[in-house]
């Protein structure tokens, strides 16, 4: 198994995630872990019908995600991992799956967020979470595309505050 990106967006699977960075990763799965999203019938059809053909779809809760990718579930495939904020990255890295690197895409602007940079605003709680990966050895980068340069997203919150 390889883990081809960690990804947090918000969207989850839409034209980023399906159309540029499955192909990039050549990923052949993507796991959407969100502890909500496994229990709404809805946006799991709706996350089946935005994969892209060539990859198979797991839509987990963290610590199941953890339990299966530590146990190595997926054996020679190509994992794309996409949640959609920092508390669910660092629930999966506190069940004990820790990454190297989580890719900060998409975060929308909502009620108590702070733009960090143009399409990534996060709450307080966000930053505490990013922080805490940061210190734990996670880097933490920001890239909407992969031709867009890579942000190094700790000193973009350190620059905001």
């Amino acid at each position: 198994m390889e883990i081809v990106n960690i990804r947090i967006d918000d969207r989850l699977i839409h034209g980023q995630v399906a159309a540029v960075w499955s192909l990039v990763t050549k990923a052949t799965r993507i796991m959407v872990v969100d502890d909500l999203v496994v229990k709404d019938a809805v946006n799991k059809e709706a996350l089946k019908m935005a994969c892209p053909k060539q990859c198979k779809l797991s839509i987990l809760t963290a610590a199941k995600a953890a339990d299966n990718l530590c146990a190595g579930k997926y054996e020679g495939e190509r994992v794309f991992i996409v949640a959609k904020s920092p508390k669910t990255i660092r629930s999966l890295y506190d069940a004990g799956f820790h990454m190297e690197q989580v890719n900060v895409g998409n975060m929308a602007g909502k009620q108590n967020t702070k733009m960090i940079k143009k399409a990534v605003s996060v709450t307080e709680e966000d930053i505490e979470n990013f922080l805490y990966l940061a210190e734990q050895g996670v880097k933490v980068t920001a890239q909407m595309v992969p031709t867009d340069p890579v942000w190094d997203f700790v000193e973009l919150i350190k620059a905001a505050q």
